[in-house]
């Protein structure tokens, strides 16, 4: 290894400089050697020229900032590229160095690691949030690539975050909330401890700085009093452990504060029923003596029920392995003790830092955890609306608390807590939570809302032809559940308005006596390139959404009329078409107004919306007169007569207030195989009331039977069907 001081001799900055990167320095050459270190030196000066004239808010030369956040890899002993990207870091933002400047001075390595971790500066985003979504879009796409990008955007995000106060108010509680809902949450799930829990403190002093006091005061007043009790636990598990010949060190362990805050918000307590909470460690030699540990351990202090956890067995996302439990120990004192082996303590630490740091195989399962975390946000950003949606999705995928449940052929399967059977479902495969229908939970069938526990075995039941449902979205709880409901649901509207524009488009071709598929392709082309979609499927989905009207792209395809606007009704022989037949199987884009609530058997009108598709009403609805200013969006609709479904339909009852009428009357539905979706009363004068029911049908011969059947009851006057 070469001595600190032969690389200082190369700096060639100004004079308070030297002696912060000769500090990296020395670090450095405490685990590379000279020709890296060297490496490094070159990367500094150039970096230090290419920062010459730019300043932090705190006054120091901005150069101070690369050497910090280098030193914050370097303690982590990260590998030379990832300190000297460290270093360059910001010269592609901040400077005029382009990035194939730096690929041919440090290498393509080093180049796409400062180009991972450098925001989009060239483009105009149309808001603040759009900018940072698509900047984390942009850092996530290139960890994807090399993991590295983001233990250097967190060395970065940390240096940033003890400097903050410099910082006007609202920007620095901006960081600090994302400092807490984003990059401590990676840094938890990659295992970097150390740096997790300085990044939650910093951030918890930034963005609630009278409660950071409080707290912090608190703390430095009861650890003088806790000293003496948490020293003779210690001895009393130290000389338990010598007992048993058993080679290992106990530490007591301090919660730290935004740990300590979230407790208390948890549990709505106060500091008190905290701190209460004594933390000690136990590190032995081998996983045998963990649970040999554990056992002696049990039956020194009386083990809480519940509070047993094996991450050694089952170990967390990150890596981290332990086994936790909770003990009463003298005085009812409560005793959280973790039990881990030397490697796992450094792994605990480090995290996915671990495999540069020791170059040992729980590192490299490290990383291969980490890859296959990164493979589910790179799927979510596939499916992802845009870069505003995929924060999101991260944020809710970067929640703490897991239960581990099983598959039917044993293997675990990771939730977080508050996960159903449709998060378990999509857990497994896209496929699978696309086509479930029902679940198996410890062989008994459950609803797919149901909320799962740790050690349930889970089988999935599907259906080839079933599809993902829009009331899934209101409980799954996995941003990879959510993003691909709304990808498979945005999927299946865009095939059923394709399969509706076509219906739409040759209806109205019938009516020029011409066929879609009969028409030449050079006049296809021609129109999809006038009217600029790309291709005809995309122009007939349009048509489908209700973006296009379906009489203007037909006369369009025709070459009549070719250059009518978009306002311009259709002509005689459009309208002379046949009516669209409605089979209610038709999904999104075609939906029933809940204004007249149409049924089978109804007279009926189409109304084209943009992006809803064809809406249909009743024909007296009072709401068509809005659209008799728009007659070109007017569509001639009819029952299909095999219709099938059940609709809803409104009717107001009138009724003698007394006991028993709802029972008669919900019985009564019953009977006639409806179904109640929504009930209200209202009582008139303390005689007579009206129920008003949302009911379901089949078709007008369905309600005719049933609102005869509810006039005879004794106890109903009027029975009259709402529309509006």
């Amino acid at each position: 290894m070469v001595h600190a001081d032969a690389v200082v001799v190369e700096l060639r900055a100004g004079a308070d400089l030297p002696t912060q990167a000769a500090d990296l320095c020395s670090l450095l050459a405490s685990y590379m050697d000279a020709g890296e270190v060297q490496r490094v030196v070159a990367a500094y000066e150039f970096a230090a020229l290419a920062h010459k004239d730019q300043c932090r808010l705190t006054g120091e030369p901005y150069i101070t900032h690369p050497l910090s956040v280098a030193k914050i890899l370097a303690e982590m002993r990260l590998d030379v590229e990832s300190i000297v990207a460290a270093i360059l870091h910001d010269v592609i933002e901040d400077t005029p160095t382009a990035k194939a400047e730096i690929a041919t001075r440090y290498g393509d390595q080093v180049a796409e690691l400062v180009d991972g971790v450098s925001k989009l500066t060239q483009i105009d985003f149309r808001s603040k949030a759009e900018a940072q979504a698509e900047n984390f879009r942009k850092m996530i796409l290139a960890m994807a690539q090399d993991i590295r990008v983001i233990l250097i955007k967190l060395a970065d995000r940390l240096h940033n975050m003890r400097t903050i106060w410099v910082m006007p108010a609202r920007k620095r509680w901006s960081i600090a909330r994302e400092t807490l809902e984003i990059y401590a949450p990676i840094a938890q799930r990659l295992g970097i401890n150390t740096l997790r829990m300085e990044l939650e403190d910093l951030g918890f002093a930034a963005l609630y700085p009278m409660r950071y006091r409080v707290l912090k005061e608190k703390l430095r007043q009861q650890r003088g009093s806790r000293r003496e009790i948490v020293s003779k636990i210690r001895h009393t598990l130290e000389q338990r452990l010598a007992e048993a010949a058993i080679t290992g060190r106990v530490v007591g362990r301090e919660k730290h504060l935004w740990s300590i805050y979230q407790k208390m918000r948890a549990i709505r307590g106060n500091f008190h029923d905290i701190f209460d909470v004594y933390g000690f460690r136990v590190i032995v030699d081998d996983v045998g003596t963990c649970y040999q540990v554990l056992g002696m351990l049990h039956s020194l202090y009386k083990p809480m029920p519940g509070r047993i956890k094996d991450y050694i067995a089952i170990p967390k996302a990150n890596g981290y392995q332990s086994l936790h439990t909770t003990l009463l120990g003298p005085r009812r004192i409560r005793l959280e003790i973790q039990i881990r082996t030397v490697e796992m303590d450094k792994v605990a630490e480090a995290g996915i830092a671990a495999h540069w740091l020791y170059k040992h195989n729980t590192g490299a399962c490290n990383v291969a955890r980490a890859r296959e975390w990164l493979r589910g946000l790179l799927e979510m950003q596939r499916n992802a609306g845009n870069s505003l949606e995929f924060i999101e999705n991260v944020k809710i995928d970067l929640l703490p608390d897991e239960v581990y449940v099983f598959t039917p052929n044993g293997e675990i399967m990771e939730l977080p807590r508050g996960a159903t059977v449709v998060d378990f479902a999509y857990a497994v495969h896209s496929d699978i939570g696309d086509t479930c229908i029902a679940a198996m939970v410890d062989h008994r069938l459950t609803p797919l809302r149901t909320l799962l526990e740790t050690g349930q075995t889970v089988k999935i039941v599907t259906a080839p032809a079933a599809r993902p449902n829009p009331a899934w979205l209101d409980f799954v709880v996995t941003a990879k559940a959510r993003t691909a409901i709304r990808h498979s649901l945005k999927r299946l509207k865009g095939e059923q308005a394709l399969n509706l524009g076509r219906r739409l488009v040759g209806q109205a071709l019938d009516a020029l006596a011409l066929k879609l598929e009969d028409l030449p392709a050079a006049r296809v082309d021609e129109v999809v390139s006038v009217l600029g979609t790309g291709s005809l499927e995309s122009l007939l989905e349009e048509v489908g959404l209700g973006q296009r009207m379906p009489w203007l792209v037909a006369q369009r395809l025709s070459g009549i009329s070719a250059e009518v606007g978009e306002a311009a009704g259709p002509d005689k022989s459009a309208r002379a078409a046949a009516p669209l037949t409605v089979r209610a199987t038709e999904g999104a884009v075609i939906t029933f107004a809940r204004c007249c609530r149409p049924i089978p058997g109804d007279l009926i009108v189409g109304f084209v919306s943009s992006g809803r598709g064809v809406v249909v009403h009743h024909q007296d609805c009072h709401n068509i007169r809005e659209y008799r200013n728009h007659p070109e969006k007017w569509l001639d609709v009819q029952w299909d007569k095999d219709v099938e479904g059940e609709f809803p339909v409104a009717v107001a009852v009138d009724v003698v207030n007394r006991c028993g009428v709802l029972a008669d009357v919900a019985t009564t539905v019953s009977d006639l195989d409806s179904n109640i979706k929504a009930v209200d009363i209202e009582e008139k004068d303390g005689v007579i009331a009206t129920i008003r029911l949302l009911l379901t049908v089949r078709d007008r011969v369905h309600l005719a039977r049933l609102m005869r059947r509810l006039r005879v009851l004794n106890t109903v006057l009027r029975i009259t069907r709402k529309r509006g």
